[in-house]
């Protein structure tokens, strides 16, 4: 990409917001932004456990597209707060399909980095007739090698100050299942325990996430409103392997037939690498694949940002 560098679209506020009820003890916050009628998207935050901020509603133009965000089960401003039963895959898979029927869209762009890339595969996979197009970030499909990589051997290669930080909470007698041991400790009736095992868990992800050290992102961590949930939900997510079966998204990847998608991925992604990426890529020939070659895997770094910007603009029919 040789134009200039996209940039995110200035602050902006939602038209809409409500609660939506969908069941088993669960409500979801849900917001809009942009133009009602105009090209519909939504919005799939990562972790799992993550939530919605301020920034992710600039990622499209406001005139051109009328998006929704919401935090899914357990997060952010969603009830109850933290919960991690009845919290799985596929029940927000249909919490999507809920609220695609809630906006009245008949299809609309599902946008997803991280966890919220895995989400929009599995959403477009059992519904592709209600998906327009993809837009995927770090992608995630969830195999072992991916979680082994992640928390076992691969990631803690290449942070592995911050790996002896993760481990240190930990007797060495439970290392062998450090998820598990962690999710102990994140259920327990301690609330010493619980916090103390959620911000280091937090503070693991916050230092795989960038290229480079990001302090503002890591102090966001230690806050427990964001780390609690973030911890609690992504260590289940873990030990039940995501609700997939191995290989699941890619096996099923000829139900992307003709839905257009854009991947983009950091080369120097330590949370994601690219190597998912460019499997998708390999079984989803028709998807576009925008490598950065000087990113990680946040969203927020500078040549993702115009990654995924330039994205949505293109979908929406706007030239540079």
């Amino acid at each position: 990409m040789t134009e200039a560098c996209r940039v995110l679209y200035p602050e902006i506020e939602p038209y809409d917001t409500g609660m939506l009820d969908v069941g088993e003890g669960h409500s979801l916050y849900w917001e809009r932004v942009g133009t009602k009628g105009a090209k519909p998207a939504v919005f799939l935050h990562g972790g799992p456990g993550g939530g919605m901020s301020p920034d992710h509603r600039r990622q499209w133009d406001p005139e051109l597209y009328d998006v929704l965000l919401f935090d899914q089960r357990g997060c952010g401003k969603s009830l109850p707060f933290a919960e991690i039963e009845n919290n799985d895959t596929w029940r927000i898979v249909e919490d999507i399909e809920r609220l695609r029927e809630m906006c009245g869209h008949e299809k609309w762009q599902a946008f997803g980095g991280s966890w919220g890339s895995t989400l929009a595969l599995a959403y477009a996979q059992k519904y592709p007739e209600r998906v327009s197009e993809l837009v995927l970030r770090g992608v995630f499909l969830a195999r072992q090698r991916e979680r082994s990589w992640l928390y076992g051997y691969g990631a803690s290669e290449v942070m592995a100050e911050q790996w002896d930080e993760f481990i240190g909470l930990i007797p060495e007698e439970e290392r062998g299942d450090l998820v598990r041991a962690y999710y102990r400790r994140l259920t327990s009736e301690d609330e010493a325990t619980r916090l103390a095992a959620a911000r280091e868990w937090s503070l693991w992800e916050g230092h795989v996430a960038t290229l480079l050290p990001n302090p503002a992102l890591l102090d966001s961590f230690g806050d427990p409103a964001k780390a609690v949930p973030f911890a609690r939900i992504c260590a289940r997510f873990f030990l039940e392997d995501f609700f997939l079966d191995e290989n699941q998204l890619l096996e099923n990847v000829d139900k992307l037939a003709g839905i257009p998608g854009v991947i983009v991925q950091g080369r120097h992604d330590i949370c994601t690498p690219p190597g998912a990426a460019w499997a998708l890529k390999k079984a989803w020939p028709e998807a576009d694949l925008w490598i950065v070659h000087d990113a990680g895997h946040s969203a927020s770094e500078p040549g993702i940002v115009d990654g995924l910007v330039r994205a949505t603009d293109r979908l929406a029919g706007k030239r540079s």
